[in-house]
C-alpha cells in the first residue's frame, strides 16, 4: 500500500511516487490474478454442485428440491457476478484506451 503524506496547509503536496516494489503484493497476499482465478474456480464449483444436484434430482436420487433449488440460485448469482465482474473490466479497459496521453 502506498503511503500518503499530508502536507500542511499552504505547503505544497508532494506527488506519491510508486515503486514496483510498493505494486507487488507482499507475502501472504494474493494478487488480483490469483484472486480471479481462485473466484472462478469457486463459481465453477458451485455450478457442478447445482448441475449434480439437479441430475439427482431428476434421476429420483434426490427428493431435497429445496436444497437443488437453493444451489442453483447460488450458482446463478455467483454467475452473475462473474458478469458484471467482466463488464466493469471490459469497461475500464475502454475507458482507458480512449484516454490520450
Amino acid at each position: 500500500m502506498t503511503e500518503f503524506n499530508i502536507a500542511p496547509i499552504g505547503m505544497p503536496m508532494a506527488r506519491p511516487t510508486a515503486t514496483a516494489a510498493a505494486a507487488a503484493p507482499k507475502a501472504g497476499e494474493a494478487s488480483f490474478g490469483q484472486w480471479l482465478n481462485q473466484s472462478l474456480a469457486e463459481v465453477n464449483r458451485m455450478r457442478n454442485d447445482a448441475d449434480l444436484a439437479t441430475q439427482k434430482l431428476i434421476t429420483g436420487e434426490s427428493k431435497d428440491i429445496h436444497n437443488t433449488m437453493i444451489q442453483m440460485q447460488k450458482a446463478g448469482i455467483a454467475m452473475d457476478l462473474v458478469v458484471e465482474v467482466r463488464n466493469k473490466v471490459l469497461a475500464a479497459y475502454e475507458e482507458v484506451k480512449r484516454m490520450q496521453f
